[in-house]
């Protein structure tokens, strides 16, 4: 258990903002493309895409979930077109992170699947909620033992904290039915998965296996052979999982306001950006 412990890290992205957007400046002139680079106007703009990329980042990394109170740190900053210009960014952030995908070696790690849900409202307003209509709908939250209504995330997890993928379900969707289609998009090396007590069953095990994968899961108090198939290590290991979601949680993956479903996959694809840019520079530098 020490063992874990002392391999766990922080995922702080403890940087500068000069040295932000010195990184994201190198990222804007390898991988964005030319329709991005040359649109009209480029030219004029005062704030470089760049920068509105850095921006992102920053504003994940300090956990403003408001654009509007974030925008007032930066002097002739308008709202609407910080909002715009970042929406734009979108393709480039999402490339960005599956660049960090293939650069980041994660043979031999154990990976942990699971799910967080990320309400777009409170829950008194479950019911007469307009906003993405026929995309989301109600789920249930089993730590507060409430139900919310909005998006559920499936992601999966090196287990010393890489996000290496994940898929954006309505909040009804159950854990194991998103399993399958997210294994098959990452396509990770690794063959060892691990899970809680939703992704138990047998059709869900054979069908990871078809795949060549293998899924550990562990029993329920009350199933036969529970004592001697849970793994006290192993558990440990899967626990890990909460500890990157609570600190995704900080970085606004969790506490999205965004009210178009652009604004959502942004500020979704910014937070795990930063997230995965803090686990690169505190093991690469």
């Amino acid at each position: 258990m020490n063992y874990l412990k002392l391999k766990r890290f922080s995922h702080h992205l403890q940087v500068s903002f000069s040295r932000l957007n010195m990184i994201c400046r190198s990222w804007y002139k390898l991988y964005a493309p030319d329709s991005l680079k040359h649109r009209r106007n480029t030219d004029h703009t005062k704030i470089s895409d760049s920068s509105i990329l850095a921006m992102l980042i920053w504003q994940a990394e300090l956990g403003i979930e408001s654009q509007r109170r974030f925008c007032k740190f930066f002097a002739g900053l308008s709202h609407s077109r910080f909002n715009r210009r970042s929406r734009q960014l979108l393709p480039l952030i999402y490339l960005i992170r599956h660049v960090l995908n293939q650069e980041v070696d994660l043979s031999g790690k154990i990976l942990i699947i699971d799910s967080f849900p990320v309400p777009v409202c409170q829950p008194v307003r479950n019911y007469r909620v307009k906003i993405f209509h026929d995309m989301a709908d109600i789920g249930y939250k089993a730590t507060k033992k409430v139900y919310y209504y909005g998006f559920k995330v499936h992601a999966i997890v090196s287990d010393d904290g890489y996000l290496l993928d994940y898929a954006v379900t309505k909040a009804s969707v159950h854990d194991a039915k998103e399993t399958t289609e997210l294994m098959a998009n990452a396509h990770p090396v690794n063959h060892y998965l691990l899970g809680d007590e939703g992704y138990l069953g047998k059709d869900l095990a054979f069908k990871l296996n078809q795949m060549g994968y293998k899924l550990w899961t562990p029993y329920r108090k009350n199933m036969q052979g529970a004592k001697e198939h849970n793994d006290h290590q192993l558990m440990a290991i899967r626990r890990t999982i909460e500890s990157d979601f609570s600190l995704l949680s900080y970085y606004n993956a969790e506490n999205n306001r965004a009210r178009s479903l652009t604004g959502f996959q942004e500020r979704l694809e910014a937070a795990v950006l930063a997230y995965n840019m803090a686990y690169c520079l505190e093991r690469f530098n």
